[in-house]
């Protein structure tokens, strides 16, 4: 199956009201940057064995191990969880960025240095969710 269909069956898979959600934040990561690589993550390991959420990937980011290997992973993650979505920005050197710059201004939502959670699209401020995605992608963190 190719990627593509892999993330709509995932949101697909999603029971309402997030998968809506998640369907709009696609589609609003898409409009940012149309030319995006897309990602999907089964959230299993090499063994199958699940070990993370599923996640559907936006963008290039090469990953730096502390032994000096390199990978190619994506820049901005979404993912659903048990209590509503999560966006995971990938290669942030500042974890403060995030809270700094969004976290008084993107309604309710708990901040981590990678990553911006909330339970529901209709409690952040989207124009400001948009914003920290634009600057996510534009590397400015």
């Amino acid at each position: 199956m190719n990627i593509k269909a892999q993330i709509k069956e995932y949101i697909l898979s999603q029971p309402e009201p997030k998968r809506s959600e998640l369907q709009q934040l696609h589609d609003l990561i898409v409009q940012i940057n149309p030319k995006n690589k897309l990602w999907f993550l089964d959230g299993k390991d090499e063994n199958n064995k699940i070990i993370t959420n599923p996640n559907i990937g936006f963008g290039s980011h090469v990953l730096k191990y502390a032994d000096g290997k390199t990978k190619d992973f994506y820049r901005i993650g979404i993912s659903a969880n048990t209590t509503g979505i999560s966006i995971y920005f990938i290669g942030i050197q500042d974890k403060k960025y995030l809270s700094t710059n969004f976290g008084c201004k993107i309604g309710k939502a708990n901040i981590t240095g990678y990553c911006i959670k909330f339970k529901s699209l209709k409690v952040v401020n989207l124009e400001i969710l948009e914003e920290a995605l634009r600057c996510g992608f534009e590397n400015n963190i």
